[in-house]
């Protein structure tokens, strides 16, 4: 049973501890009860209303959705993704893979290269015990590694791998179609090994055109495969800044040919305020969708040394950084009263400390708090092991376990 108490950041529990069931049914309400600045919450609605978003935009587009844990790592919303129709959970680590066996994820995709035997060996057992299961190949040398770890492999444990489709610059795959090709023949000489599909990652390029060009690749590359003997060829790409261009190239040949394209967007479930808030497919086609940012970091305002400066307390432990920084939306003042921080922006972050600067007109007073918007949220939950779910009212409805 899970307990919340003084270890848990964000909330604050110096008595006894409490379980998790406990504290939730309490509702408490977020800026009256127990808990402590700065703390990252999500909002039901908009969590909901993003997995309901993808699960409709897949089933009217004939795609499947495996969406990669990694961005959450939370068993919770794994299930309620599963709930909404989504045919896997795709991860990138073994541990990821095993945290998700152990979740009870039905199938995984590891979306990555499979190098290590102990972990190959792990995964032919749980195949062997009924879990469904795959995982990349991009190299001769991977393939060999299959091989070893499969020699002595219980009979009922077929192992499904995907050739692993790369570009120039970008990080694992294959770089030509010559070199899939080989890699999918030599994997499909080994004992215990069926080759399911081929597979990408488009979400380095930064534009449609590349991507569609990159995706024509996929398909040839698929084209290349004999299907397997049980199911349909399955064709994957991920990323949540393209999947509208990756659903045009991959769904005519898909349809033509019986395949199975499967996306692997991750930070669809909780959007954010600013990378792919600027970057969705939905704001290329917003007939198709929309989604909401569904993640608040809210901090406090320690200082205002100087005119048009504001030192909140929350810093690089708290919210993501890597691809762009947080951004002001609202302050709150100590009566509940809401106000825009339209144009104003955090230009730095140190370790516990943010530097907002604030728009002309805006103020702010030591001892308000600040609503951040984050950017990134693939590098937001794994900064929280606990994440209050609010209403629309900012009460307490839930809690979300991360597990990194």
């Amino acid at each position: 049973m899970s307990t919340v108490d003084w270890s848990s950041k964000g909330l604050w529990l110096p008595g006894e501890a409490r379980t998790d069931e406990e504290f939730a049914a309490a509702g408490y309400p977020l800026f009256d009860g127990p808990f402590s600045w700065p703390v990252m919450v999500a909002r039901r609605s908009a969590i909901e209303a993003n997995i309901a978003t993808m699960a409709d935009y897949c089933a009217r587009h004939d795609v499947d959705f495996a969406p990669h844990g990694k961005t959450t790592m939370a068993p919770s919303l794994f299930a309620a993704q599963l709930a909404a129709g989504a045919w896997a959970i795709t991860v990138a680590t073994a541990n990821q893979a095993l945290a998700a066996r152990r979740f009870g994820v039905p199938r995984v995709l590891l979306a990555n290269e499979l190098l290590d035997e102990k972990v190959v060996r792990w995964a032919a057992g749980e195949v062997a015990a009924g879990w469904d299961f795959l995982c990349y190949v991009d190299s001769l040398a991977g393939v060999e590694v299959l091989r070893a770890a499969l020699a002595d492999r219980d009979p009922r444990a077929r192992l499904r791998v995907l050739v692993e489709l790369g570009f120039a610059g970008a990080r694992t795959g294959c770089r030509t179609l010559a070199e899939a090709a080989a890699v999918a023949a030599a994997a499909s000489t080994v004992d215990g090994v069926t080759v399911a599909g081929v597979a990408a990652f488009e979400g380095m390029l930064t534009s449609p055109e590349p991507v569609r060009e990159f995706m024509a690749g996929l398909v040839e590359a698929a084209r290349q495969l004999p299907p397997p003997a049980s199911g349909p060829l399955i064709v994957s790409a991920g990323g949540s800044a393209f999947f509208d261009t990756v659903v045009e190239v991959l769904g005519p040949p898909a349809r033509e040919h019986g395949w199975r394209v499967v996306l692997r967007s991750g930070a669809v479930v909780s959007h954010d305020d600013d990378y792919y808030a600027t970057r969705t497919p939905f704001r290329r086609v917003p007939q198709d969708g929309a989604l909401t940012a569904a993640l608040e970091v809210w901090a406090q305002v320690l200082s205002t040394p100087e005119p048009g400066l504001a030192i909140l307390g929350a810093g690089k432990r708290d919210v993501p950084f890597d691809l762009g920084l947080p951004v002001p939306v609202l302050a709150r003042s100590a009566d509940g009263t809401l106000r825009s921080l339209a144009g104003s922006t955090v230009d730095t972050l140190n370790d516990q400390h943010a530097y907002l600067r604030l728009a002309a007109g805006a103020t702010v007073v030591p001892g308000e708090l600040v609503r951040l918007g984050i950017s990134h949220p693939c590098t937001a939950f794994d900064k929280w092991r606990v994440i209050p779910v609010v209403d629309d009212e900012h009460r307490v409805v839930d809690l979300i376990r991360t597990y990194f």
